[in-house]
């Protein structure tokens, strides 16, 4: 794995990350993607399934796999080249964006761009986590490190919507908004301010309430 590793990286940070021709076509259709990713919001997934799908020969590393586990970071090959992918975890914590997942994701971010990585972005984000102890904390401090990471890189962005997208979250993690150069999204996209039974019990809420039942 370590080789594999180094295998990934430039010797130094004015070099291009080496190119490794894979007999994995870039162009691939990926058709289990389509079962990988559920259709129903509410059911998990292990997004490590669909980096595996998306990756040369299903290979891939990832980084700090052990501490924050609601995002994933990871390096590994497309069509070739090496990418930096930043991922929602859904299968932990239902992928949402606490203290320790911002400042995860931010450090990787930088270290691809320092090594001139391209950045790679799997969106499948509910919102920031809330809770009293996160704010004291400083999930609003964490959360705009990682929106800076993504503004301040110079590497080619690419993020792609695979479920939910839901508000501010979904703002900082490489949105078209703070200037990925291309943003997709998966046909199961959920992009909003959040979902929809939160959004009926706010603009509904008097009627709500004075019902009945």
């Amino acid at each position: 794995e370590l080789r594999y590793l180094l295998s990934l990286l430039p010797s130094n940070n004015r070099e291009l990350p080496p190119r490794h021709v894979s007999g994995d076509p870039g162009d691939r259709s990926g058709d289990a993607l389509l079962d990988l990713v559920p259709h129903d919001g509410n059911r998990s997934y292990d997004m490590r399934g669909v980096v595996e799908e998306l990756v040369d020969d299903g290979d891939y590393v990832e980084v700090h796999a052990g501490w924050a586990p609601n995002i994933v970071c990871a390096l590994a090959r497309i069509d070739g080249h090496t990418v930096g992918i930043v991922a929602n975890q859904p299968a932990a914590m239902a992928g949402v964006l606490d203290i320790k997942a911002s400042e995860k994701a931010a450090r990787f971010v930088q270290f691809c761009d320092s090594f001139n990585i391209p950045l790679v972005t799997l969106v499948d984000v509910p919102g920031f986590l809330p809770g009293v102890d996160q704010e004291h904390e400083g999930i609003i401090r964490r959360g705009a490190k990682l929106l800076y990471a993504y503004c301040n890189a110079t590497v080619p962005r690419v993020s792609v919507v695979l479920r939910k997208a839901y508000g501010g979250a979904y703002i900082v993690m490489d949105s078209r908004s703070i200037g990925a150069d291309i943003a997709l999204a998966w046909p199961t996209n959920e992009i909003a301010v959040m979902g929809a039974e939160g959004a009926a019990n706010v603009v509904f809420r008097r009627e709500i309430a004075a019902a009945d039942d």
